[in-house]
């Protein structure tokens, strides 16, 4: 980053934007990445220059041996972070993702949701977002369906994230799950393909909790 947008570029703070022209190219920088790593992303604002952006990142990191490749979904799901239809979707509201730090409802501006907000915190939420750990064999990848998770066979939930995280040696997962059973050390089951899986409710995120790698 230094040898494309030069020394400057340090002083970008964590979850901070910043515009640059990049030899011609328009740029939107931020210092934010979607795997909780220490990263940067890069916002084109001229499709049309797209492979010269892409061919200058990858003379500039040649020397540091980049390589094209995808987001990590273990290490996102390690950082507790979110994926949109998988974690939440239109029918999840932040009080259950545990984002409640990011809604100001005591201000004269108003937007859509925010009546339904003020119910919402006003009558409490009936389900919450967790993490688990799953005690079984390692995963072979992520999950690609929603697994049901019990309770003294009641149905209280569902697994929405899973992965075998060979960092920390253990399956991890992000559930949503009834309020009365997400206290940290509740035992709950989960079924995987008919398979009845012990998982226990542990504190997320797993990995780098104060997001001291994402921010330094």
């Amino acid at each position: 980053m230094v040898k494309l947008f030069g020394e400057d570029i340090k002083d970008l703070k964590y979850y901070w934007f910043k515009e640059f022209n990049l030899d011609g190219i328009p740029l939107v920088v931020s210092r934010t990445g979607w795997s909780s790593e220490f990263g940067y992303e890069l916002f084109l604002r001229d499709g049309s220059k797209g492979n010269q952006l892409y061919e200058k990142i990858m003379e500039a990191g040649n020397e540091h041996g980049i390589q094209p490749g995808h987001t990590s979904s273990i290490r996102r799901i390690e950082g507790g972070m979110l994926s949109y239809h998988a974690d939440a979707d239109i029918n999840t509201n932040p009080f259950e993702l545990g984002l409640d730090r990011l809604v100001n409802l005591d201000n004269e501006v108003n937007f859509i949701g925010k009546e339904a907000l003020k119910k919402i915190k006003l009558d409490g939420i009936k389900r919450k977002q967790v993490g688990l750990e799953l005690e079984c064999e390692p995963l072979k990848g992520p999950n690609t369906t929603f697994w049901l998770v019990y309770k003294d066979d009641k149905k209280i939930g569902k697994v929405t994230s899973a992965v075998y995280s060979p960092r920390l040696k253990k399956n991890i997962a992000l559930a949503m799950v009834e309020i009365d059973n997400s206290k940290i050390g509740n035992n709950l089951k989960v079924i995987i393909n008919s398979d009845e899986i012990n998982s226990k409710v542990i504190e997320k995120p797993f990995y780098d909790p104060k997001k001291k790698i994402a921010s330094s």
